[in-house]
């Protein structure tokens, strides 16, 4: 796991709880340095504080999302609800607000890499549904011929809508699909659907192929046009 935190305290004490563990971790204090890292070497997960130097971490976020599929876990002491969302929509998997505890940021890092590993199937592990195709060996997505990048939370929650074409998934069970039941991911689905319509080219406020079932949660209605 790559740590990215400038404050050494908060690093080494993240890390020696880690390690205990058997979380192995490399610590980078520097925004610049980090990004370059994580570019570098493959990690299995990359946890990143906000207020670095160097490069703020909202721009490592969005610049490691571009290349790599990493699992991203913000963890930061800014508490508005506008970081966090923009740290979601930037790519990031999961937000941790400081302070934290040690076995919390454990329990996260651990879901994203599960959601994470659980992409990886069989080369034949394919849902395709005519204009949407879904391949998760290859993590790819596919819209009318067109590749579509996205994160792997955001193609942990198109699967599962996938899986279920026509038919309303609730909130509760996109939880399930991605392997974690936390609250705060919770509200971060929207934020992740919201995403997913803009790589799709959906209409947020008509949207016609992810559609929202108020309250509940969401429909992937492939009759749509193109």
């Amino acid at each position: 796991m790559l740590l990215i935190e400038d404050d050494a305290r908060i690093a080494a004490l993240t890390a020696r709880f880690l390690e205990t563990q058997q979380v192995a971790v490399t610590i980078v204090r520097d925004g610049l340095a980090g990004e370059a890292e994580a570019k570098r070497t493959p990690y299995d997960c990359v946890v990143l504080d906000l207020q670095l130097p160097g490069q703020d971490g909202l721009q490592v976020c969005r610049h490691l999302r571009q290349q790599l599929a990493v699992p991203i876990v913000i963890v930061t002491a800014r508490t508005d609800e506008a970081d966090r969302v923009l740290g979601l929509e930037l790519g990031a998997d999961d937000y941790l607000t400081k302070p934290f505890s040690a076995r919390e940021l454990l329990a996260r890092i651990r879901a994203v890499v599960r959601r994470a590993r659980g992409l990886v199937g069989p080369p034949t592990t394919v849902i395709d549904l005519g204009r949407l195709v879904l391949d998760r060996a290859r993590f790819s997505v596919r819209l009318d011929g067109r590749e579509v990048a996205v994160t792997t939370t955001e193609f942990g929650v198109l699967w599962a809508l996938s899986e279920h074409a026509g038919r309303m998934v609730t909130r509760e069970q996109l939880l399930d699909a991605n392997g974690t039941s936390d609250v705060v991911f919770d509200r971060s689905i929207d934020v992740h659907v919201s995403r997913l319509r803009a790589k799709l080219g959906d209409d947020a406020r008509r949207p016609r192929l992810l559609k929202t079932v108020r309250g509940i949660g969401y429909v992937l209605a492939l009759e749509a046009s193109p």
